[in-house]
């Protein structure tokens, strides 16, 4: 970028911060408006105009494509959802009898019109961007053309898009996949946490601001009140401490048996604990629960041989079943740590072994100074990932013990994870809305755990330790 290209202003920036600054793209939205020739600031209002004057005809008619596709699903569809957005719709079904039959009259549905309603939101977001994209691309093919003569073309074009911005070619897809799947309904479940969509207004609902927050953060009893959210909650920060370290110390332990130079027949023991990931897990989880109930294969058989006088309550009394959950997750658990640790294991330098023991180190001093801040300084991302995993982890606690045992009047059971409690809330009982709250601060949780926890490893601030 030459000087030229830059105002005093940002000249002087420059100047005053040194290599340290980066100045901005030549090829901005405000230099575009404020530099460009008529063309590029017609482009502004027909997008690709300036693209189509430089011959740029692949990308100009993309741009306009683009622009008319939005302008006729706003015309058709959007601006309609749009206007019922405010009010999610007031419109209840009718019918009127005609010529002696009953004719119906569709109603409006809120959640249809909150569906659309945010997604039409998105997409103008997204038609503002491609709107800087446009006016960005028409400057840039002007200053391209006034510099060598023309614009570069599609060919040009693409060999720049699979060379020097191939990063931004392997995002898009990526990137395009979260906002859709991710961030899109992210929105919508945001949103729904503000509305009175409950059991009893399924079909039409309205804005009710932060009353349901007011609701779950409330003692005036009901489906969810403050007690049983901090109940919840508690238990489901312990669940997933015990059913992370736990299977990380255990699998460790296993790991480190297995790979000491006197343990024979090792790869048998490494396929051993491999044969329980083969076997898909809620299969596991559906026979473990069988065999555990009252009348179940574990109880009978401990009765029969006179250990026990009556059935074993491992879902019928809260501490047995909280206890119960952690314990038959370390049998998920372990076998995907031990592969890998071991994994770990066998990458560590050998020379910091040797060294170590030349200067009379023992095993205990060698296993806290190498071994585990090695595999610490690899591990912690996945134990944040597991730790996360666990915190949501609903296939274990609803295929294992459901969430029991539930107090009478309780939507919540003493095994219920914030996760499996917010299934209850919308798919049983249909209140959609306290159940978005409770996915709303289900991720406060975990962002500000993972974000602080990460943030303050040795994996974050001494990334090149080990290399």
């Amino acid at each position: 970028m030459t000087s030229a290209t830059l105002s005093p202003r940002e000249m002087k920036r420059r100047r005053r911060m040194g290599a340290d600054y980066v100045a901005p793209s030549p090829y901005s939205v405000r230099n575009a408006l404020t530099r460009g020739d008529v063309f590029t600031k017609l482009s502004a209002l027909v997008f690709g105009l300036g693209n189509l004057v430089r011959k740029q005809f692949v990308k100009g008619a993309l741009f306009l494509a683009l622009e008319i596709a939005f302008i006729v699903f706003m015309a058709v569809s959007g601006a309609g959802y749009l206007s019922k957005l405010p009010g999610l719709g007031d419109q209840k079904q009718g019918k009127t009898l005609v010529d002696g039959f009953w004719v119906y009259t569709k109603g409006d549905n809120s959640v249809v019109i909150l569906l659309y309603g945010v997604c039409t939101v998105v997409l103008i977001a997204a038609f503002i961007v491609l709107w800087a994209v446009s006016v960005r691309s028409a400057y840039r093919a002007e200053c391209e053309a006034r510099e060598h003569g023309h614009a570069p073309t599609f060919r040009e074009d693409l060999h720049d898009l699979t060379d020097g911005r191939a990063h931004q070619l392997l995002m898009f897809l990526p990137t395009l996949g979260i906002l859709v799947f991710t961030v899109l309904p992210l929105i919508f479940m945001i949103s729904m946490a503000f509305t009175s969509y409950d059991h009893d207004h399924l079909v039409l609902f309205d804005w009710v601001g932060f009353e349901n927050f007011g609701k779950v953060f409330s003692n005036s009893g009901g489906t969810v009140n403050a007690g049983l959210f901090v109940s919840v909650l508690v238990w489901t920060l312990v669940w997933a401490f015990f059913a992370t370290f736990l299977n990380f110390f255990l699998g460790l332990f296993f790991a480190m048996v297995i790979n000491r130079r006197t343990t024979r027949f090792k790869g048998f023991w490494r396929a051993c604990f491999s044969m329980s990931i083969a076997v898909p897990q809620f299969v596991s989880l559906l026979v473990m629960r069988t065999m555990l109930q009252p009348t179940g294969a574990v109880n009978r058989l401990l009765m029969e041989w006179g250990w026990i006088d009556s059935a074993l309550p491992f879902f019928t009394n809260a501490t047995w079943a909280r206890v119960t959950v952690i314990i038959i997750n370390l049998w998920v658990g372990i076998p995907y740590t031990i592969m890998q640790i071991t994994g770990i294991l066998q990458n560590i330098p050998a020379d910091l072994y040797e060294a170590a023991r030349l200067d009379g180190a023992n095993w205990w001093q060698i296993f806290t100074q190498i071994t585990m801040p090695y595999i610490i300084f690899v591990l912690t991302p996945y134990l944040i990932t597991t730790f996360t995993g666990n915190v949501n982890n609903f296939n274990v606690i609803y295929l294992l013990s459901g969430g029991d045992p539930t107090p009478i009047g309780s939507s919540a059971g003493k095994t219920d994870l914030l996760i499996t409690w917010l299934y209850k809330l919308t798919v049983d009982k249909g209140d959609y809305n306290l159940g978005a709250v409770i996915g709303i601060m289900t991720f406060i949780v975990l962002a500000v755990v993972s974000l602080v926890t990460y943030r303050n490893s040795g994996s974050y601030k001494n990334e090149e330790a080990f290399r």
